[in-house]
């Protein structure tokens, strides 16, 4: 055992099994993908492969997630929680990470007595309001997140993916025409909906790569903070 590992060991609060909880997040779509549990070897394992592994509570034994079905979780990061009870690890899922098949474990909707649709009023009207706003590219990221991994069949995203990036790319380029023939006609009813067909291929193409959302958010705020001879500026 390495002294890291040694040392992280240590920050960890161990139940009486001797296990911790895991939370996989998706890197990605940022949506909650499984709770498992972790021992000491299978913390190890994980960090020492960048894959995860788990103990099984049931079977009494090491699992690697994605060991026969090639749904495999490559780790990004691990995190801990002030306590030290909790882990949280983000993920790039291959494939579904339930066993149902499902992207999610988490599929089971509970209906809430107390939700009934008026906003927070703890939360003001700026704040609600620049949440709101883009919720739907939220939705969205998580919904290709979905079809990514679980290929229902019939679906258009399905078939983007099965077509392969260079499907993905024409379309990109071919909605990349679209918005310029609308602007320049100064249909602005067309431009819309050109628009929004270029940003749905562009997170297809996103989630094809791996990359996140965030990451563009990051790069657009890096270059805005860059000195005005920059680009953004």
């Amino acid at each position: 055992m390495s002294a890291g590992l040694g040392e992280l060991e240590s920050q960890i609060r161990w139940n009486t099994d001797g296990l911790v909880p895991a939370i996989v997040q998706d890197a990605v779509s940022k949506e909650v993908l499984m709770l498992a549990y972790m021992n000491r070897e299978s913390l190890a394992r994980s960090i020492e492969s960048g894959e995860t592994w788990f103990w099984s509570r049931s079977r009494d034994e090491l699992w690697h997630k994605g060991g026969t079905s090639g749904h495999t979780q490559r780790i990004v990061s691990m995190h801990y929680d002030c306590d030290g009870d909790t882990l949280l690890i983000r993920a790039k899922q291959k494939g579904a990470a339930c066993h149902t098949g499902q992207y999610t474990c988490f599929f089971n909707s509970i209906p809430v007595e107390g939700d009934n649709g008026e906003p927070d009023q703890s939360v003001t009207a700026e704040e609600a309001a620049g949440s709101d706003r883009f919720r739907m590219l939220n939705e969205l990221e998580a919904i290709i997140a979905r079809r990514y991994a679980e290929r229902p069949e019939g679906t258009y995203t399905t078939y983007l993916f099965e077509k392969g990036v260079d499907k993905i790319l024409k379309k990109v380029g071919e909605e990349s025409a679209e918005v310029i023939i609308a602007a320049k006609n100064q249909d602005n009813d067309e431009l819309r909906s050109e628009a929004a067909d270029l940003i749905f291929h562009l997170m297809v193409l996103l989630r094809e790569r791996g990359l996140p959302l965030d990451d563009i958010m990051r790069e657009l705020g890096a270059r805005h903070n860059k000195p005005t001879t920059n680009k953004m500026r």
